[in-house]
């Protein structure tokens, strides 16, 4: 077990629906963060969404500048079906971890291992049988891509905004200090989205993605969408307005957390079915 020790918050303490849970994770060679969003439930299998931050970002960046879950409350009181918001740190290292596994500490099983097990472990509404979807912004969006092509029997649905595509993009962002390490991932796809997409393209759950008209990242995502057509690999890429900014991952959120809800639907439709 890579989990060593579970801090979870009180709830007599904490904002209303929210918790944090700190883990000792032997992935991490340290301590993670992880914001949880949820309300109380008789479900024992509520879905799961994982919400990967980028760059500069910490576990509270979704819920504390995103407003993730007043969004996702507008849905619900609209009728969307319920999950569990999940908002893990990305590990800490340097500007950004890229959810990789590097020389120092794995980030990539930390978020597909710890952060799982430690929600399913502290959260009574959540179980094994809960589907887990994953979803991120910029650096976020680019872990989202590779761990959920990675990982099929893990996550059941990617969607990413506004998406990092190769570690070159990071340059837009971050120095040599942070980058470095990243290079020397020891991810045999080093990193890149569309060599991993294509290498599971036979798993691969339902994917998509978007990216705003005025993006700094706008070209590499239309190119990944160009690419990955000419591959023959099933996805959806979407334009919106907008820029690298908050207020775009603000709107453009719901259109995750709907995908994943249509997932559920079908899902849920299927096994009623049979």
């Amino acid at each position: 077990m890579a989990i060593h020790r579970i801090e979870l918050s009180n709830p007599l303490y904490t904002a209303e629906n929210f918790a944090t849970i700190t883990v000792f994770s032997s992935h991490l060679k340290g301590r993670g963060d992880i914001s949880v969003y949820r309300q109380s439930s008789q479900s024992k299998h509520v879905p799961i969404i994982v919400l990967l931050h980028g760059v500069y970002g910490s576990h509270w960046v979704w819920s504390q500048l995103g407003g993730v879950h007043q969004v996702y409350q507008a849905m619900r009181e609209a009728g969307l079906s319920e999950f569990v918001l999940v908002m893990p740190a990305d590990g800490s290292h340097k500007e950004g971890s890229g959810y990789l596994p590097l020389q120092d500490a794995d980030y990539e099983a930390w978020i597909v291992d710890d952060v799982i097990n430690a929600v399913i472990e502290t959260q009574d509404m959540c179980s094994i049988k809960s589907n887990v979807y994953i979803t991120g912004l910029s650096m976020g969006g680019y872990g989202a891509l590779c761990l959920g092509a990675k990982h099929p029997k893990v996550f059941a649905g990617i969607s990413a905004h506004s998406s990092i595509t190769t570690l070159d993009d990071f340059n837009h962002f971050v120095d040599d200090t942070t980058l470095i390490p990243l290079k020397n991932t020891t991810d045999k796809y080093q990193g890149d989205v569309f060599a991993t997409v294509i290498a599971n393209q036979a798993t691969l759950p339902p994917l998509r993605f978007d990216c705003g008209k005025d993006d700094v990242l706008f070209n590499a995502n239309n190119i990944l969408a160009n690419r990955m057509s000419a591959a023959g690999i099933q996805h959806t890429f979407e334009v919106f307005a907008g820029a690298h900014s908050w207020d775009y991952w603000h709107l453009n959120v719901a259109k995750s957390i709907q995908f994943f809800a249509d997932i559920e639907a079908h899902t849920y439709s299927i096994n009623n079915t049979n």
